[in-house]
């Protein structure tokens, strides 16, 4: 998104903000609960509660949202049901957690597809429209999404091969992570986000798949010493609305919000790379040996990405199909 768009979209939250702070008085009220599953420090939900704060200001304190971080509210699994039944009404979830309903929810971490920020963005564009639809089909309105930084591999032990993995209790959090698991010998144990530093200290987890930013949020050197830098692909999260909700919203206050939303996805992935570097060094500062993975390990990881690009392609179907083939096109 250029500055130019920027510029245009907080101009007309502004105004239309002062119109109907005007109007605010008659209104009457309503609380919105908005659950995420991270920290309230970490950048995501950083963005969410600006994002919340952006909405309550621009409606003229009409709509409320008030932000519930680090699973306070609802579980991280439980945020998208919780949504599209009315138990939420809007909130943010990690949509590659779901792909069990729909492998096209995998297509942010199909490992080795995009491996940038420039690449996730243009993959993000490609799978947009197509993941729309099927969130619509599910009662859901989707109205931002923000990448994480690239996947590292955290282990508290040196890994230079795929076989120094073997028989380690590794964190998944998706099919991909549990997929990983499996091709490189280790043994999947579902943790949550809120639930990593408890995780590791406790010896239930030894090693995950995961930006610096949850490593350097969750304090992991704590219990970690090594991050191998992978970039083996940037996840994303996204915010949704209960599609109920949205279509009893007026349209004077849909407009702010999707207002609200260009502006989070704009700041949020401006944050994420920012934060990438920031947080590295942080893991560096906290004792861990942060670097770059080994030739070897990369050749094998690389192997093993293709082997799970092809299981996602062919659960995907025509719609991963035509999203990969749209993401090549802009390449």
């Amino acid at each position: 998104m250029k500055t130019t768009l920027l510029t245009k979209t907080t101009k007309t939250v502004a105004f239309a903000a002062g119109a109907l702070g005007l109007m605010a008085g008659a209104a009457q009220a309503e609380k919105w609960d908005l659950p995420m599953a991270y920290s309230a420090s970490n950048f995501h939900s950083a963005v969410g509660a600006e994002f919340a704060k952006c909405i309550t200001t621009g409606t003229g304190g009409a709509i409320e949202v008030v932000t519930h971080p680090s699973g306070a509210l609802f579980k991280g699994a439980d945020i998208k049901r919780a949504i599209q039944t009315g138990q939420a009404p809007i909130g943010e979830r990690l949509l590659s957690g779901h792909q069990n309903e729909n492998a096209v929810f995998g297509v942010d971490s199909v490992p080795f597809l995009a491996t940038s920020f420039e690449d996730a963005t243009k993959l993000w564009k490609a799978a947009k429209p197509i993941m729309s639809k099927i969130l619509d089909k599910q009662n859901l309105v989707l109205l931002y999404s923000v990448p994480w930084p690239p996947q590292g591999l955290y282990f508290k032990k040196e890994v230079n091969s795929v076989a120094d993995m073997k028989g380690l209790k590794f964190r998944s959090y998706n099919n991909t992570t549990s997929r990983l698991a499996e091709l490189t010998g280790m043994l999947p144990v579902t943790i949550e986000a809120a639930e990593i530093s408890q995780a590791f200290a406790t010896g239930v987890a030894e090693s995950m798949v995961s930006s610096g930013s949850t490593g350097y949020d969750r304090k992991v050197w704590e219990s970690l010493t090594h991050f191998y830098e992978v970039d083996a692909w940037l996840p994303r999260n996204y915010m949704m609305i209960n599609k109920d909700v949205w279509g009893k919203t007026s349209k004077a206050n849909q407009n702010i919000i999707k207002g609200c939303a260009e502006l989070a996805e704009y700041t949020g992935q401006y944050r994420s790379i920012h934060y990438t570097g920031f947080t590295l060094n942080g893991l560096r500062a906290g004792g861990m040996k942060v670097g770059p993975a080994g030739d070897k390990l990369k050749g094998e990881l690389k192997v093993i990405g293709e082997t799970m690009a092809a299981d996602w392609l062919k659960k995907a179907g025509a719609d991963g199909k035509a999203i990969v083939d749209a993401y090549k096109a802009m390449k």
